[in-house]
């Protein structure tokens, strides 16, 4: 067994190490540090759907003031590329660690997350699903890069990515498939383009839902692009071939402007955002125009390694329960 998970860390360090260099090649990205923890009243932090509880704690330098692990660097790498004076066209790349205990377990889901989270600087003017979609193709560029060179060290992990990816907007998405839950409708897409972005993510649809969460303060959501639809922002979505189902790699878009936030604020009710320090920042108008977003690390080496556990690919908590129907199934979780 211990030989196995040797082989599975190794080739988990190479699809690591392998994107990585694609990715900072095809976005002309420069590797920084970044944080596990910021401090709480900031508005840094990203707060996910809003219900999600941070890891919290005092910190006795600060006179007891708390500070959270990160949900995602979202926010933080906006104030990141100010501070280095990233021009545009160019961008920075992070190893992101973060904690989220409200997260259900399943075979793609624990409470840890590790993410390439990425930031490019952008012109204003290219606040545009135009961009959007030629930065889609790019990052899909290097997926594609590493499933070819995992098939010339491990040739029986067959590539299985289509040649492009398939761009669909979330209410085309439901337009489609209007009897569908969100997870039938991502699975059907998937398993019919192999790889797809769904645009879109967070306005309300037709049907009066959202096609996911998204926090009103980074992604915009809500504007009208150039082929009239909302939205600057998706999620980029392939089928595993093993697991038969839809596996979530990437979520990314172009980032809010001021007239943005405060129209997105306004729609979730939470106007009183607009006094952090991030959000008077950004209505201040200090910080750049930028795209940006968050890729699984995990979840690409599930991918790649054609893996049916996300604890094949990362050490986590698991029950005794979960590791002994794991063993039974012949599956090693680190």
């Amino acid at each position: 067994m211990y030989q196995k998970i040797l082989e599975t860390e190794k080739a988990i360090t190479f699809v690591k190490d392998s994107f990585t260099k694609h990715l900072i090649h095809n976005l002309d990205l420069i590797q920084v540090s970044s944080p596990l923890a910021v401090l709480d009243g900031t508005g840094i932090n990203d707060d996910l759907n809003g219900t999600e509880r941070p890891v919290s704690f005092p910190v006795k330098a600060l006179g007891e003031q708390r500070a959270q692990v990160v949900h995602s660097l979202a926010k933080w790498k906006r104030v990141r590329l100010m501070q280095l004076g990233i021009e545009q066209e160019k961008g920075i790349l992070t190893d992101m660690r973060a904690l989220r205990p409200d997260e259900d377990y399943t075979n793609l889901h624990s409470i840890y997350v590790d993410q390439w989270d990425w930031e490019q600087h952008i012109d204003r003017s290219d606040r545009t699903l135009t961009r959007l979609k030629s930065t889609v193709n790019k990052v899909y560029a290097a997926l594609k890069s590493v499933e070819r060179e995992v098939y010339e060290i491990y040739p029986q992990i067959t590539p299985v990515l289509p040649a492009n990816i398939t761009f669909i907007h979330a209410q085309e998405l439901l337009m489609l498939y209007p009897k569908m839950s969100v997870k039938e409708r991502e699975y059907l897409a998937a398993k019919e383009y192999g790889a797809v972005f769904i645009i879109g993510i967070g306005n309300k649809l037709t049907n009066g839902e959202p096609h996911d969460g998204r926090a009103p303060d980074y992604d915009d959501w809500s504007s009208i692009n150039e082929e009239g639809q909302f939205g600057l922002n998706g999620d980029i979505i392939v089928w595993h071939p093993v697991l038969e189902c839809a596996l979530e790699l990437s979520s990314m878009g172009v980032r809010v402007d001021r007239e943005r936030l405060l129209h997105q604020l306004k729609e979730r009710g939470c106007c009183e955002r607009a006094q952090l320090s991030f959000h008077k920042m950004l209505l201040d108008e200090v910080l750049p125009q930028s795209i940006g977003g968050g890729i699984g690390q995990s979840r690409v080496c599930m991918f790649m390694l054609k893996k049916t556990h996300i604890g094949e690919v990362q050490v986590g908590i698991w029950s005794d329960d979960e590791r002994c129907r794991q063993e039974m199934a012949g599956v090693s979780l680190l």
